[in-house]
């Protein structure tokens, strides 16, 4: 009993108090104190008899006629952990371009993707107009030719311009129709969105 004393004594000169220690150690591992812990099982990622097929077929090439199930583990938990590295970075990637920058005051913008594009867009839209416009004067002149023995590409392009001038005058008969008709409408008037009428009839 005087050893255990002579501790206490100690353990008390020093300022430490054993019972709040070892409550303190018990708060803490509250959740290990009175479980065991035993090492899990081993689950291959991928499946073992398909990956072991192929690794032989693959090992065969090379001279090499026995694969050890280990190389199989080993494989299947590399490519666990490439796969999960790789949904990792491609995760902080889709974060990043979540992220918007065009109005942080530290960051300025180096290129214009949509305006090269809508210039290219405008380009071969130009392009293709002054296509159709010699297209169109190659058939208006053979339109307006009158030789006597025509080939058949003569007669061919004399019909393709005929078709061409009905289109074109029944895209203006439609333009008319269509300026007629909003001329017999009159002016459309904004609806007002504020106001309680609407309101009523939309929540309706």
């Amino acid at each position: 009993f005087r050893d255990d004393d002579d501790i206490n004594d100690v353990t008390s000169m020093a300022g430490v108090n054993l019972n709040e220690e070892s409550a303190r150690i018990m708060a803490t591992n509250s959740d290990l104190v009175g479980t065991q812990i035993q090492s899990c099982k081993d689950e291959p990622f991928l499946a073992a008899v398909p990956l072991h097929k192929r690794i032989l077929e693959m090992a065969k090439k090379l001279g090499i006629t026995d694969v050890p199930a280990e190389v199989v583990t080993f494989i299947s938990h590399a490519t666990q952990n490439r796969l999960r590295t790789v949904i990792e970075k491609v995760t902080v990637i889709t974060q990043h371009r979540m992220e918007s920058y065009k109005d942080d005051e530290w960051y300025e913008q180096a290129t214009d993707v949509r305006s090269q594009l809508k210039f290219f867009e405008q380009l071969e839209r130009l392009e293709k107009q002054r296509k159709d416009e010699q297209e169109r004067e190659i058939l208006l002149k053979a339109a307006k030719s009158r030789s006597r023995q025509e080939d058949p590409e003569q007669a061919r392009l004399k019909q393709k311009a005929k078709e061409m001038q009905q289109q074109e005058l029944a895209q203006m008969r439609q333009r008319d129709a269509n300026l007629t008709a909003l001329a017999a409408i009159g002016p459309r008037k904004k609806r007002k969105l504020d106001s309680p009428g609407l309101l009523s009839i939309g929540g309706e």
